[in-house]
This record gives structure tokens, sequence and C-alpha cells, in this order.
């Protein structure tokens, strides 16, 4: 099988649109109630356009398709999409702050082919580059196996509230860089 992995473009964010939802519903269902989901979608998950611009985003091309994406971060906002309403974009300092990874998502048909570590790795590489000895996430429940398996620690766990009055458990996670 060959995987390509690829900044994202802006030209990308329409089927980055799909391939989140598919992810999504697709995935999610084993850790999240439908209600959650739909919420999730409506309110967290989704493109961060800043990411791409500040070209940190990545996809993961297969069969000439993109099948996987994720990216890592130099502003303050843990995680969401470009309408979550709670972002925090200041820039992080390198020698003080984690580096965000972020907003990771594989279309369903493409688990358990080490996309999602492949990203991961392109993500750590390049924050690394960036001075960055810390990383930090906002993993979702079925996220954490793969991250947890890389080596991110578990620091706390938070309960994201959504528009329609559920609300989702996302693990705030961590990993030191030597």
């Amino acid at each position: 099988m060959n995987l390509t992995l690829r900044q994202a473009v802006p030209a990308d964010v329409p089927v980055l649109r799909l391939l989140i939802d598919a992810s999504v519903r697709g995935l999610h269902a084993g850790d999240y109630t439908p209600a959650q989901i739909e919420g999730a979608l409506e309110t967290v998950y989704g493109v961060d356009s800043q990411l791409i611009a500040d070209g940190t985003y990545f996809v993961v091309e297969g069969a000439n398709i993109i099948v996987g994406c994720g990216g890592w971060s130099k502003h303050k906002t843990l995680f969401g999409g470009d309408h979550w309403t709670a972002r925090e974009d200041s820039l992080l300092d390198p020698l003080h702050d984690a580096a965000k990874i972020r907003a990771f998502f594989v279309h369903p048909d493409w688990v358990r082919r080490g996309i999602g570590s492949m990203i991961l790795e392109a993500c750590e590489k390049a924050a690394t580059a960036a001075g960055f000895t810390r990383l930090e996430m906002g993993a979702t429940l079925t996220g954490v196996p793969l991250y947890r398996a890389r080596g991110y620690v578990a620091l706390e766990s938070l309960d994201v509230p959504l528009r329609n009055g559920e609300s989702i458990k996302v693990i705030r996670m961590e990993k030191r860089i030597v």
C-alpha cells in the first residue's frame, strides 16, 4: 500500500470536511452517543484553517484520495475547528509552552494502517524543529489508545460542552521530547 504524506493546502478543505464527518461518525460511536457525535460535529470538530495557513497541517493520501489528516499548532487553542468559539489564537513560546497536537482524523476504511502514527511522527518532528520540547493535546476517547502507545500520558479529563446541551469527554495528554 502506497501512502504519501504532504502539507494540507486550502484546496483540500472540502475533502477534509467530508473526511472529518466520516471519521467521527464511523469511529467515535463506540465512545460517544449519537447526540454527542452530532453536537461535537456542530460545535467542536472541523477543519482549522489556521493550521493550514501556518503550514502545520498534514494529509495522508492513499489510492489518490485523502484518507487521514492531522497537525500541530504553535497557538494556544487546544482543540476545535474554525467554528469552535473557545479559540485562543495567541502564539506559544517554545521555551515555556507545549506545542498542540491537533485535529487528527482517519477515514474508517483506512484505520489500522499506520496513518495516525505517520502524521503524529511528522508533527512531533516539525514541532521539535520549531524548538518545542513538550507536546500536548485534547484527545478524544477514541484517540487515547494511539497517543498512549506513542508515549503520551493523560493529565486530566475535560468535559467539553456542546451547543445541543450534550458534552463530550476529552483527555488532555502530554509528551515531553528530550
